[in-house]
């Protein structure tokens, strides 16, 4: 989940919070979030440290472009939904807030977010321009009931990195566009030919890695094999883990650890992360989203690039992904309504995104970032850019519902059963999937 979140990052990793000393930096270059100019536009986001820093550069251009608006910087906490909520119930709501996809519903239902159309339908020749250069599947992952409360800001749909060295020494070459996608018995061949094991059995060196949530990896795997996760993905009526194809997706996903012991069981993620498994080169490949990208990139011993997720036989004909963008929203409490909409604009317009794309640290959602010669200088060591600028173009949505932490708990429950290989994927079709489609019935 999709862009700057310890939200879906498994146990809050996605993102890790912002460190002391940068987030007193950040405060006091944009005003803190305490006392200050009170006519200041208020900015609600959670990111790490480096992160942080190129929030910051956008903060400082916006502010020198347009002097007259003071942006003041509120960090998030491990649980940005509930302290969101706890602001805008004591009558303190930020008047811009970072969202994600799978939670901004919760808030867009609650009446705490301002429609964006209210801004957009005054310059319908900007928002034609910010349709024709963006893409539907993050745009839409941000309509809710009809309305638009968030402009996406950053793409951080999930994809394979690999090490060329280990790949180039087992003779493998991976795909590199999202329209040839290995099958599910490709990816299969290359991550045993890729996993070494010594005499005691004990992995030396694993063909494949999760850094992300494992049973959401795991409905990637089930999506690519024909199915949607929920139908219809926003404001859904029912699951689709009972469907024979998400099922066998599923259980190919779990059978990497169970069955084929090519990738780390359950019990042996414990001990050490996947980020660790791909930096040492104990991992020839790792699933994650760009994130990830500053982490491994300017290490002289790893030499990585990207590739596509696997496609099972009832997907295709190209692979998929999660759509995993963060968003910009205007509080339907702000004073400050006009303003904030000069800000969010900036940022999800040309002008932010161009700053986004060179700085390296996220994928931008505007076609014309994307081409700009900042990006491609920034991944300077990518061969497989198109994994980067075509991932937003192929990206579905997961599920966008106001009750995601109820239904989130029972996909847990079910689905980390299957991937102990205690259970069957196709177990889930029963009560789990009865289960989740109650709960889904009461918001509609």
């Amino acid at each position: 989940m999709p862009g700057g979140s310890s939200v879906r990052g498994g146990a809050l990793s996605r993102r890790a919070l912002l460190g002391g000393a940068a987030a007193a930096a950040l405060a006091a270059a944009t005003g803190g979030c305490g006392g200050g100019d009170d006519d200041a536009v208020t900015f609600f986001f959670q990111a790490r440290p480096e992160e942080a820093r190129s929030r910051l550069a956008i903060i400082e251009e916006f502010q020198r472009r347009r002097p007259d608006i003071k942006i003041r910087t509120i960090m998030s906490g491990p649980d940005p939904l509930q302290q969101m909520l706890t602001y805008c119930a004591g009558g303190k709501c930020p008047d811009v807030l970072m969202s994600w996809e799978l939670l901004y519903a919760g808030l867009a239902d609650r009446g705490v977010l301002v429609d964006l159309r209210e801004f957009l339908d005054r310059d319908p020749a900007y928002a034609a321009e910010l349709e024709a250069d963006g893409y539907a599947p993050l745009r839409d992952t941000f309509v809710w009931k009809g309305g638009q409360y968030a402009l996406p800001e950053q793409w951080s749909g999930v994809f394979l990195y690999y090490n060329r060295k280990l790949f180039e020494q087992a003779g493998i070459r991976p795909p590199g566009r999202w329209s040839d996608a290995w099958s599910f018995a490709e990816f299969l061949s290359a991550a045993e030919t890729l996993t070494y094991r010594d005499a005691d059995g004990r992995a030396r060196q694993w063909g494949f890695v999760d850094a992300w949530v494992p049973y959401f990896s795991a409905a990637c795997f089930g999506m690519n094999n024909g199915a949607e996760w929920f139908s219809p993905p926003v404001r859904p009526e029912r699951t689709n883990i009972g469907d024979p194809r998400f099922a066998e997706g599923l259980q190919f996903y779990a059978d990497l650890a169970v069955k084929h012991r090519v990738a780390p069981s359950v019990g042996d993620r414990q001990s050490v992360s996947a980020q660790d498994l791909f930096r040492s080169g104990r991992a020839a490949m790792l699933m994650g989203g760009h994130w990830l990208y500053s982490e491994f990139t300017g290490r002289d011993d790893l030499d990585f690039d990207v590739t596509v997720l696997p496609v099972g036989p009832h997907g295709g004909p190209g692979a998929i992904t999660d759509v995993g963008s963060t968003g910009l929203a205007i509080a339907a409490a702000s004073p400050r309504r006009e303003q904030a909409w000069e800000f969010v604009k900036f940022a999800t317009g040309p002008e932010g995104q161009a700053l986004i794309a060179a700085s390296g640290l996220f994928v931008p959602v505007l076609k014309s970032a994307m081409r700009a010669p900042g990006f491609a200088a920034a991944h300077r060591g990518i061969r497989n850019l198109e994994v980067f600028t075509d991932g937003p173009a192929n990206s579905r949505q997961m599920a966008v519902t106001p009750l995601w932490g109820k239904v989130e708990s029972l996909l847990e429950r079910g689905c980390n059963r299957v991937l102990r290989g205690a259970a069957t994927a196709d177990s889930l079709g029963g009560r789990t999937a009865a289960d989740i489609d109650a709960v889904l019935r009461a918001a509609i």
